[in-house]
Parts: C-alpha cells; sequence; structure tokens
C-alpha cells in the first residue's frame, strides 16, 4: 500500500473511533515483504517469500484505553475492530498515566535517513550469495561439516497517525547473509558461524569473506579446555561486547525505574562509566540498522548521550513511564499492533576507545577472551552477572588456547566501572560495541 493511502486509511480509521466514543485514539500499521533462501552442502533447503499487514487500534475514554489489531482491511472488518476496542476501553481499569504526547512533542518534519534500498534481489541473487558464503566455509581447512548458510531481504513499512494530530511513515530495508559450519569429528567437534546484515545490500561484507570467517573461527575452537575457577581480566569480542549495551538499557528503562527494580535507580547523574566513556543512542543515523525518523508514538527522537564521559545522563522513557516519573518523554516508545507503546533503543553504541585490540590484553599474564556467551543469568535488580561462556585463554598479551564449559561472574555496577574499550567499533547489529575488557571478573571452571 502506498504511503499516502496508509496514513489515508488510519485517519479515516481514528475519526470514525473518536465519532464512535473515543475522546483520543492512534493507529499503526506494519507492511512487509520478504524473501529468504537457505541450503546446506549445497542443496538447497528454503526459498520463501512472504507478505504481511497487521493493524492496530488504541482508543482512551478518560484514563482507559484498549488496544485491538487486525489484519484485515474490509470495510466491515474495521468497523467491528472500532467497535470492539470501544467497548473494551468502557470496561477496563483506569490507568492514570496512559495518553497521546502533548501536540508540542509531536515531530513536524524529520531527516531523510536512505532506509530503503530500491532493489529487491532475484531469488538467483540470494542463491548465489548464501552458495558463495557457504562453499567459502566449507573450503577452511578443518572443517567438517556444515549447519548451512542464509541470505534473505527484506522491506517494512510503518505508518503511524493519532487524533493529536501526528501523521507520519517510513519504509526499510534489511539484506543479511550467514553461514554456520562445523570442525572436527565425533564429540570434538566445534561450531561456528558469521554473518552480515545492512539497511542497503550494497554494504553488506562480501559472502566469501562471511564464510572464510566461519569456517576458520570454527577451527580455531578444535581441543579447548577448561580452565580452573579463578579471578582475572576477561575480554569481550566485539560481536558479544553489545550485550553490555543491552543490560544497561534494560537497568535504565523508563518501566524499570518507574517501579524500582533496576539495580541502576538511583544513580541518575552519577558515574557508572570510567571518564571519558560514551554510550550513544542515535535514531537518525543514516543506514542504521534501528534508524527511524520519530518514535513509536510520533514523539521528536534525536541523538542522545545515554553515557556522557562516564555519567548516566538519561533515562529511556516512552509517554506513560515519564508521566510515572514526573518527566518528559525521550522519544524512545516503540510499539506493535497489539500492546501499549514501550520504550526500546535505536542504534545504541559505545564510542571507541584508544588501544587497538592487541593493545588492550598485550599486559594481560592471565586472562580470558569470550567469543560466545550462553544463558541469561543476570538480575536486574541487583546486577549480579553470571553467564555460560566459551573463547580463548590470554597468556603473556596472546590469545593462547581455545576455552569452552567456563561461566564468568561479577556485578554490572563492578563491570561498568572497571571497562577500557577498544579503538575497533563496528557497526554491525544495531547494538554495537567495541572490544571490551573488564577487570577482576571471576571465570568458573573445573
Amino acid at each position: 500500500m502506498p504511503q499516502t493511502d496508509a496514513l489515508s486509511l488510519l485517519r479515516d480509521l481514528i475519526a470514525r473511533a473518536t465519532k464512535a466514543g473515543a475522546d483520543a485514539a492512534d493507529a499503526v500499521l506494519f507492511e512487509s515483504a520478504s524473501l529468504s533462501h537457505a541450503q546446506r552442502l549445497g542443496k538447497v533447503e528454503k526459498l520463501e517469500r512472504s507478505e504481511s499487514y497487521d493493524l492496530g487500534l488504541r482508543v482512551l475514554i478518560g484514563k482507559r484505553q484498549a488496544i485491538v489489531s487486525s489484519n484485515d482491511r474490509n470495510p466491515a472488518a474495521l468497523k467491528e475492530l472500532i467497535e470492539r476496542a470501544i467497548d473494551m476501553a468502557k470496561t477496563v481499569p483506569e490507568d492514570p498515566y496512559c495518553g497521546l504526547a502533548a501536540p508540542e512533542e509531536l515531530a513536524k518534519d524529520w531527516p531523510s535517513l536512505d532506509l530503503e534500498d530500491p532493489t529487491e534481489p532475484a531469488p538467483e541473487t540470494l542463491i548465489a550469495r548464501a552458495a558463495a558464503a557457504e562453499e567459502a566455509a566449507r573450503a577452511v581447512n578443518g572443517v567438517t561439516n556444515s549447519e548451512g548458510a542464509e541470505a534473505s531481504w527484506s522491506r517494512s513499512q510503518v505508518a503511524l497517525a493519532a487524533s493529536n494530530g501526528f501523521a507520519g511513515s517510513y519504509a526499510s530495508t534489511h539484506s543479511s547473509i550467514s553461514a554456520s559450519v562445523l570442525a572436527g569429528t565425533g564429540t570434538g567437534m566445534e561450531r561456528d558461524y558469521d554473518y552480515t546484515t545492512a539497511i542497503w545490500a550494497e554494504d553488506m561484507l562480501d559472502p566469501k569473506e562471511i564464510g572464510k570467517n566461519a569456517g576458520e573461527r570454527a577451527v580455531k575452537r578444535l581441543n579447548p579446555r577448561k580452565m580452573p575457577t579463578q579471578k582475572v581480566p576477561v575480554v569481550f569480542d566485539p560481536r558479544v561486547a553489545g550485550g553490555i549495551l543491552r543490560h544497561l538499557i534494560g537497568a535504565i528503562s523508563g518501566p524499570s525505574i518507574a517501579r524500582g527494580t533496576s539495580f541502576l535507580k538511583d544513580k541518575l547523574g552519577q558515574r557508572i562509566f570510567p571518564a571519558g566513556l560514551n554510550i550513544i543512542d542515535d535514531p537518525h543515523r543514516k543506514r542504521g540498522l534501528r534508524a527511524k525518523p520519530f518514535d513509536g508514538e510520533g514523539v521528536r527522537n534525536q541523538r542522545r548521550a545515554i553515557i556522557e564521559d562516564g555519567v548516566l545522563k538519561t533515562w529511556l522513557l516512552d509517554q506513560r513511564s515519564a508521566r510515572q516519573l514526573g518527566l518528559k518523554s525521550t522519544g524512545h516508545a516503540s510499539r506493535g499492533t497489539s500492546g501499549p507503546p514501550s520504550p526500546s533503543p535505536t542504534n545504541l553504541y559505545m564510542e571507541p576507545g584508544q588501544l587497538a585490540p592487541d593493545a588492550l590484553i598485550a599486559d594481560i599474564k592471565q586472562g580470558f577472551y569470550v567469543g560466545e556467551l550462553m544463558g541469561m543469568g543476570v538480575n536486574g535488580v541487583t546486577g549480579d552477572y553470571s553467564r555460560g561462556a566459551a573463547g580463548f585463554w590470554i597468556e603473556n598479551g596472546k590469545l593462547a588456547f581455545p576455552v569452552s564449559e567456563v561461566t564468568i561472574a561479577s556485578n554490572l555496577k563492578e563491570m561498568f566501572l572497571h571497562l577500557t574499550a577498544a579503538n575497533d567499533l563496528v557497526f554491525k547489529t544495531g547494538s554495537d560495541a567495541p572490544t571490551l575488557r573488564i577487570e577482576g571478573m571471576t571465570v568458573a571452571g573445573a
């Protein structure tokens, strides 16, 4: 559906909802198309195309709100959608913090973020990308089997309109390539992977490079050792370092702060990271994987320093959590069609430090380099951190041998304060950090 038609449909839906008794209303529409190919050992496992359409309507009567969704745009179905939403809103309990954004908070205009690659790839293009990745991975000496390679493309369109006067829409595309292979034989087999994803296909890494990386990583993991329990510096590879940012965001999300269930609930304005360290959220980064021109409530969004010079500068807030805390939304609302808005980051990243990764570990006599994390042993209330890990042991400043079946543990407050960032930041996932060194973590093994 053209973006103008989508907004026209939503405006009409809102007008009919307010006429039917709603004091206020907003509506969101998502349309998407995707194409994906997967192969294993050179044989096609899937070639799929899918299209979806979903619409959500939120109505407010006083301090009561109800949300309904549908994938049927037939006029009769939309009429029933409105009636059901109105009936629900009349019966649900009051929520003193619900409501639309004030008109002065709304985005009036927004920048072009270059989020839509106009070229939809042919199926043959995806097949060639996946084949190149898997062939390169299997060509690595020591690789003995394959879990397969995939290539995909998708396009999504978002339209949002509300009775407070907001109306806006945008579209974005994503392309990706991945490969996963095994090295070794029998019970000594090890697995690893690599991938690339981008808004524009031309920004992806070469599929042969992805395959080669996956194969070499799997081979390097062969014959891992178990280490005795000890306290050492732990270094996080960039592909797992972004998890540190996600733990931070969970702890500064408005609902967690409003409930008082975060280990950072009293840390706003205080230094929680080393001096000089900055963590940025930038919804307007061009071709950013999570870029968007406005938030899920139509509120203006902008580049923000979450951490500046080590100091926690802001919570992540939508309208509801902002009202709970007596603050203004930070423009971080995100939403689907079947639930209320909630805060989430966009293009989140830690700015790089000064040292190259090799220099970051050069003085470590004994330490652990983490390449993979397992489990979700993080307590958001206390900050206690404990996760399964695999990677490489560091001896005299060098990666010495692979390690598996260990647990790394500490507390996030201590981890944040004793963290050093390398200079190798790459934007790859939408939540990105360079190689990170954290002092004094416990590695629990044999």
